[in-house]
């Protein structure tokens, strides 16, 4: 194998998350209400066959030949139901790579020239709409939980080619799950885990 062909690919290549299966991107769109910043929060349609009746911001998968901040403004215009020229996207915020094999991305967006009251979703994603005062997330912290994640035994798995077979010692995980609580609203999951790093970076010094 020729050594410049292999610093040919490698070295100006972009990394990317391993066996990444699954590509979404969300939007995290702020309004201004008054003299406040807002966050847009929708609560899903309730006949949807993934996650029904959860609050969540506006997003879904990404395309072919599309990139995660496209996808994110396209399904916020189909969601929002508003225009384009509406959004203007301030930046990336971190991104998970999930257990799940699959990576999600999210942009920080304002929404110009539009009352949220005035909105009207798309009723076959969304339900209604809601928002919240940006200052409540800077003042208050979430609930944090943990589920445990284990490794199940498959029978189709060659043991008998690593370590102690079936007693090998695999690596455990813990997933945290983050909760707010506004009004009568539970904003739980990835969402808050959004918000929750959102707020860790406009509070760091």
């Amino acid at each position: 194998m020729d050594m410049d062909y292999i610093i040919r690919k490698i070295k100006n290549r972009k990394p990317k998350p391993m066996d990444v299966k699954y590509k979404y991107a969300v939007l995290v769109p702020m309004i201004e209400v008054g003299s406040r910043w807002e966050l847009i929060f929708e609560v899903r349609a309730k006949d949807l066959k993934r996650q029904p009746g959860e609050i969540s911001f506006p997003g879904g998968k990404v395309e072919k030949d599309e990139t995660y901040k496209e996808a994110a403004i396209r399904e916020t215009v189909e969601e929002l139901n508003i225009a384009e020229e509406r959004i203007k996207v301030i930046g990336e915020l971190d991104y998970l790579v999930s257990y799940n094999n699959s990576t999600i991305r999210s942009f920080l967006a304002t929404i110009h020239g539009i009352n949220v009251d005035n909105m009207h979703p798309n009723k076959s994603e969304v339900d209604h709409l809601f928002t919240v005062p940006l200052e409540f997330f800077i003042k208050e912290e979430p609930n944090v939980y943990f589920l445990d994640l284990h490794i199940v035994n498959n029978r189709d798995f060659p043991y008998s080619l690593i370590p102690n077979g079936e007693d090998y010692d695999w690596q455990q995980g813990k997933h945290s799950v983050y909760f707010y609580r506004y009004g009568d609203y539970v904003i739980w999951g990835y969402t808050a885990k959004v918000i929750k790093h959102f707020m860790d970076i406009i509070k760091s010094h």
